[in-house]
């Protein structure tokens, strides 16, 4: 069953181009980890949206650990986001 997880950030408008570089890195980092299908940024006006598939919810929780893991990862929610993040992991049916 393949898994899925999307991210909604709303960054600052001051560092919303930062913001989109910032998760393109990131989506690179989890293209790299074994069983990613994809890995994606999303813009429209109010949030960048951050896609990750995944072949397994395994996978998916491995590729999450390792990015995280990885020295330069740039995923903790700090003061260039102007709200929470909405985030949801999916499973396929």
């Amino acid at each position: 069953m393949k898994a899925c997880l999307v991210a909604f950030h709303y960054p600052r408008a001051a560092h919303r181009e930062e913001f989109i570089d910032r998760v393109h890195r990131v989506a690179e980092m989890f293209r790299d980890s074994p069983g990613c299908l994809s890995a994606e940024c999303w813009v429209n006006d109010d949030a960048v949206v951050s896609t990750v598939r995944c072949e397994s919810a395994t996978a998916l929780d491995s590729a999450l650990s390792a990015v995280t893991a990885k020295a330069g990862a740039d995923i903790v929610f700090d003061e260039r986001e102007e709200r929470p993040r909405e985030i949801f992991q999916l499973m396929s049916p």
